[in-house]
Parts: structure tokens; sequence; C-alpha cells
């Protein structure tokens, strides 16, 4: 039977402090809804994978790096870092409580139980931009990391809510360094190239500043933006 055959199903339905989000399941796969908007689903998760492993491509051989996942989605991101013995602490910021319990107690769990399971994750229940840039105002206290791997828009250029553009600004990316160790790495991802945030990066300072391509059969490869903070 073919999917387009078989209509969605929705699982569960909730209304968070940024609108509405929906899981639901279409024939084998399972759906995120953010507003009506599509965010992503479970059938791929190689560029997820490819955001995990340009980051640590990209730091020197430092031992037991720490990665900052923002966005747990569907969980290919968190599964492939916890499945990489190399990562010494995981942490993921997500802002919506709807997707975490869909990890922890509900159909998720398939893809991310066992790296929920893992000691080296947590999970910081906040919104990303606004924890990002809390480092630029507490700078002594603040966590730092030896790699951001950022996935909470399809792309700097297209974003999930437009509080999310003040990221990719340059007080977000000046943010972004100041959680980031010297010499670490953030990573972006976006559902297209954005010549104007490869600029963006290395007017903020950012160093090594490349697009790792991910192939797609047709159509506009996704992409990995990377750049390195200063050592």
């Amino acid at each position: 039977m073919h999917h387009h055959t078989i209509a969605p199903v929705v699982i569960d339905r909730r209304e968070g402090p940024y609108g509405e989000v929906v899981l639901r399941r279409h024939g084998e796969l399972l759906q995120i809804i953010a507003n009506g908007c599509f965010l992503m689903d479970t059938s791929d998760g190689r560029s997820e994978r490819l955001l995990i492993d340009a980051a640590l491509d990209a730091l020197d051989d430092r031992p037991e790096p720490s990665v900052l996942i923002g966005g747990l989605g569907v969980g290919f991101s968190l599964a492939h870092a916890a499945a990489d013995r190399r990562w010494g602490h995981i942490a993921v910021v997500e802002r919506e409580q709807a997707i975490i319990d869909w990890h922890r107690e509900g159909p998720l769990s398939a893809f991310s139980g066992a790296a929920l399971a893992d000691p080296r994750t947590r999970i910081l229940h906040t919104d990303l931009v606004a924890y990002v840039s809390d480092s630029a105002d507490n700078a002594d206290g603040a966590d730092t990391y030896d790699a951001l791997c950022l996935d909470i828009d399809n792309g700097p250029d297209w974003t999930v809510t437009e509080d999310n553009n003040s990221l990719y600004s340059p007080a977000g990316l000046a943010a972004c360094q100041a959680r980031l160790k010297p010499g670490g790495v953030l990573a972006v991802w976006s559902a297209q190239p954005s010549s104007a945030f490869d600029f963006a990066l290395r007017n903020a300072g950012f160093q090594s500043v490349r697009t790792e391509e991910i192939p797609v059969a047709r159509g506009v490869p996704d992409v990995v933006h990377l750049g390195v903070r200063a050592a």
C-alpha cells in the first residue's frame, strides 16, 4: 500500500507556549507538525546524523568533547551522538514539553530511549535562543560546550517562529560563540544553502566557515553550516 493512500493519524495534539504541536503517524512514519508547518519525520535522519559527525570532525582530537544539541526533534541527532563513545557530555535543549514527553513515554522513545538512558545525556527544557543568549549575561557561570549543533528551524532563512531569527543575527552568533569553548564548533542545519549565513558567520569572527551538503535524490540538498570559534 502506498503512503499517499493512507491518511495521517493524529496521535497527540497540544497547545504549547509557541502554539500547537502535533505528533501524527503516516503509514510507517512519525511526523511532528508545529502550527500547521511540517517540521520533521522519522523517514531518514541522514542530515541530522551529519550535523553531529561534521561537528565532531571539525573539532581537534580533544578528549571527551561536550555537545549541545538545539532541538530534540524526532531524536536522530541525540541518538547518533549517544551512539558515539567519543562524546563526553550531551545536552539537548527542547522548548516543547510535548516533544520531550513523546520521547520519554511516547512513540518517539523507540528512537531515543537508549540515548535518554545514557548517563552522558541531559535534557534542558528551555528555549534555545534564550538559553544561548543567557551566556552573554552570565559569562562566569554559563555552561560552555565544544560543539553546538543547532537544528531548530528549516534553516537560517526559514525559521519556525519569528523569535528564532535573532539566533542568526550578529548578537545571536556572538552569544553562540560565548557558549563555545575556544576552538569549539558551531554547526547549523539548513534545508538549503545560505550564502548570507556563511557571510554572517565570517562577520561574527568564526573561522574555517564552510558548508557540507547532504546528497538528495532530487531538489536542493540539505546542508550543515560550520564555523569554528578562534582558539
